[in-house]
């Protein structure tokens, strides 16, 4: 666990312990593929050794990482505004890498969704994350059924927003080694 804060006192601390309960109440696999996402989005660890267990999960981290290439290109060109001139380069590949990680079926939901891109694009695209999702939830790549639950999960308060906090996030999870109960403490 890992949190990441220029602030201290109570209200980081309340914002922190907010998000490491937020991310507690996804299920196990999402929880996996998030920490996963974050260490491949963020070059964080090596992605491969950490994370497969076959060669069907090696291949498939290899494949998130070439799409998450396009991270890079997405964090600079973060509109400052709602202006529309400055979504092209922008919301396209947002949508792109968006529908390729709701395709993997580990993301359920837009809380998840939401609290995966807020770490992997940072705070200021938080406003533009539920354009995204609905339309990346609802590309034809994805089964009827599974476009249907995805576009249910996003709340009318999420949708219809008046104003999203810049906020950086504070928590950002990451792996933590099993511990061998069988050995003494100490």
């Amino acid at each position: 666990m890992v949190t990441r804060s220029g602030r201290s006192g109570p209200a980081a601390g309340d914002l922190s312990i907010s998000e490491i309960k937020e991310f507690a109440g996804f299920p196990a696999a999402t929880q996996r593929y998030i920490r996963r996402s974050l260490d491949i989005g963020l070059e964080r660890d090596d992605a491969i050794a950490r994370w497969s267990r076959d060669m069907v999960e090696e291949t498939a981290i290899r494949v998130q990482a070439r799409v998450y290439q396009r991270l890079v290109e997405i964090r600079g060109h973060i509109p400052d505004d709602s202006g529309l001139d400055a979504l092209e380069h922008f919301i396209a590949p947002l949508i792109a890498v968006s529908a390729f990680d709701l395709g993997q079926d580990r993301l359920h939901a837009f809380a998840p969704y939401r609290f995966l891109y807020e770490r992997l694009l940072g705070g200021h695209a938080r406003p533009w994350l539920p354009g995204a999702f609905c339309a990346a939830a609802s590309l034809p790549h994805l089964h009827p059924d599974k476009r249907k639950l995805l576009l249910q999960s996003i709340s009318e308060a999420a949708a219809t927003a008046p104003g999203w906090s810049a906020r950086e996030p504070s928590f950002y999870p990451e792996w933590v080694d099993k511990i061998d109960e069988t050995r003494p403490a100490n």
